[in-house]
């Protein structure tokens, strides 16, 4: 089984600390927010406390405490036709970051901020949880790619860490139809090794 994330719009004041989608990251103290080569920060995508889907990992495939956050160069698919773009297959290691921490205390929000004063992220969504099946097509953690077709000897040995579908609402579109995994192989997830994540974008 893979665990469905459902996303809906909130109070930023509400997910302070909390799993929680694009707003603001809430990171270790010694932590900075990640850029890629170009200097620029990575998009923030998500923070998962790994509390609050310890009762659907069946399998204990991932931590059982702690958090999760994920960033990646995600702009020029939000509408920034002047961003960076990374392109089909697998994404350049600079490109994105995936970060663990084993504890959720002592946690300081990071701001970004435009010129214009406005924040650099799209509103914060709250997330719920719930069953789904290994190659569902929706927002996911763990399981299978929903998009195998043309690449199945591609992620043998590895498993589906978070799988990211187009949305209209937030305008999020990977070229025609696509959707963005993080991959990681089963031994560096057993060894909660999150340094040997991949990305790749397919495509129909």
């Amino acid at each position: 089984m893979a665990i469905k994330i459902n996303t809906e719009p909130c109070d930023a004041s509400l997910v302070v600390g909390q799993s929680h989608w694009w707003g603001f990251p809430d990171l270790p103290q010694d932590v900075d927010w990640p850029c890629n080569s170009d200097g620029d920060h990575l998009t923030f995508i998500c923070q998962i406390r790994m509390e609050d889907i310890r009762h659907l990992d069946h399998l204990s495939e991932l931590p059982d405490d702690g958090m999760l956050w994920f960033f990646a160069d995600m702009d020029y698919f939000l509408g920034d036709d002047e961003a960076r773009c990374e392109g089909m297959g697998e994404w350049s290691q600079d490109s994105f970051r995936v970060i663990y921490s084993c504890k959720c205390t002592t946690l300081c929000t990071h701001e970004l901020y435009w010129e214009s004063g406005e924040p650099a992220v799209l509103p914060p969504e709250s997330v719920t949880f719930e069953e789904t099946g290994e190659t569902e097509y929706c927002h996911k953690l763990l399981g299978q790619p929903a998009m195998t077709e043309g690449w199945e000897n591609e992620n043998e040995g590895l498993l589906s860490l978070l799988q990211i579908e187009e949305e209209d609402r937030w305008h999020l579109r990977f070229f025609d139809c696509g959707m963005v995994n993080f991959m990681i192989p089963y031994e560096a997830m057993q060894q909660q090794d999150f340094s040997k994540v991949s990305v790749c974008l397919h495509s129909l």
